[in-house]
């Protein structure tokens, strides 16, 4: 199994940035793809942007690509969101999660098997 543990959620006004972080332990080596999603409430969960493991490539949600960046750092099995320009419809729950295999460009949550706890992340002001 991989867990997943998400920091760096909180309060932000509009326009500001945000950073999360998510740091996978146990069978981290297992890691093909690690992804973000989010969920607000009342709504279904959303992709939000993926990292490939070996290379770094990365994939983005159309609304969020240009203001969020998905970055990790492998030696410390950490995937990074950095999010700027944030919006009131920005608030959520976010989430990491992982898949060991399938396509990077497959964004449905069904795809992913292991999930974090998530980090509440509210944008108004």
């Amino acid at each position: 199994q991989v867990q997943l543990v998400e920091s760096g959620g909180g309060l932000v006004q509009p326009g500001g940035s945000l950073g999360l972080s998510c740091a996978a332990s146990g069978r981290a080596f297992s890691i093909y793809v690690m992804g973000w999603f989010r969920q607000a409430p009342g709504k279904e969960r959303e992709f939000v942007s993926a990292i490939r493991w070996s290379d770094g490539t990365t994939n983005y949600a159309d609304s969020m690509r240009g203001r969020f960046t998905i970055s990790r750092d492998s030696t410390e099995n950490t995937v990074y969101l950095r999010m700027n320009n944030l919006k009131p419809e920005d608030t959520a729950v976010y989430y990491c999660a992982t898949k060991s295999g399938g396509s990077l460009y497959n964004e449905s949550p069904r795809t992913y098997s292991y999930w974090g706890q998530g980090t509440q992340v509210t944008v108004s002001s």
